[in-house]
């Protein structure tokens, strides 16, 4: 089967139509979607939907843009839903520079909270990182000892020299739709990481490999992803398959 182990279902584009979301990718045997909670509404609703379907798992977190959710209803909210066999993760949570505004202090903080809380609850954390490398390196190697059941980093673009120092720590890459695009350069990259420490997402809505780029993304195109990473590793698809499986239900011990 084929997993997207980050998507986010929840999103409005949707339409809030997750049946139909369900039934077209598994026609393309996606046989697993992690839909990623980034706020209280989000996580909300992608519990309720790996509660409902069989293929769905839920992360549950605040993202690092809205760090001024996080609060002790939130953390109560966490704490209780994590008890979940369907809930697999703390995230996505991290810290994000791209926009104009962000409160560095603030997102380090809640970044911090929920490192110490996954690490209570015996859950691996999903990590957003973007325009943030020398803090966001920092902040795990500072919490290192709360990294004891593993974490992702998600939609992985940084260098590979940074993304040997997150193996070091015992990172897990996930890797979407831009690996796809033409002038994405991200072959080395890619293939500097050990094959047992990569996953495969689509991020979707966002981030549609090619040829789709500038449509709205489904899991199901989570095959161009895969597809790349055959070529990219010279191996054939139902290695990469059991590969990809394999590195799933290591890191996030509640898949089955």
């Amino acid at each position: 089967m084929l997993i997207d182990i980050h998507a986010h279902l929840t999103d409005k584009r949707y339409g809030g139509d997750t049946q139909k979301l369900v039934n077209n990718f598994s026609q393309k045997r996606v046989g697993l979607v992690v839909d990623a909670g980034y706020d209280l509404r989000s996580s909300s609703l992608a519990y309720e939907n790996a509660k409902k379907y069989t293929q769905i798992y839920a992360t549950l977190g605040v993202h690092p843009e809205k760090p001024y959710e996080y609060d002790g209803s939130f953390e109560k909210f966490l704490i209780e839903k994590s008890e979940s066999e369907k809930v697999i993760a703390i995230g996505e949570i991290g810290l994000d520079y791209h926009y104009d505004g962000y409160d560095k202090n603030l997102q380090r903080e809640v970044f911090e909270k929920q490192i110490t809380l996954a690490d209570k609850l015996k859950l691996p954390i999903v990590v957003h990182s973007r325009d943030c490398s020398s803090d966001m390196l920092s902040v795990l190697t500072d919490n290192k000892k709360y990294l004891n059941n593993g974490f992702l980093m998600h939609c992985y673009s940084e260098s590979k020299e940074t993304a040997k120092k997150y193996l070091d720590l015992g990172a897990y890459f996930s890797f979407g739709g831009v690996i796809t695009f033409k002038n994405s350069k991200k072959d080395e990259i890619v293939k500097s990481i050990p094959l047992d420490r990569i996953l495969t997402e689509t991020d979707c809505p966002y981030l549609t490999p090619h040829p789709h780029r500038g449509e709205t993304n489904y899991p199901e195109m989570v095959e161009l992803v895969y597809a790349k990473l055959c070529d990219i590793f010279n191996i054939d698809l139902e290695s990469l398959e059991k590969v990809i499986e394999s590195n799933a239900k290591t890191l996030f011990k509640k898949l089955k």
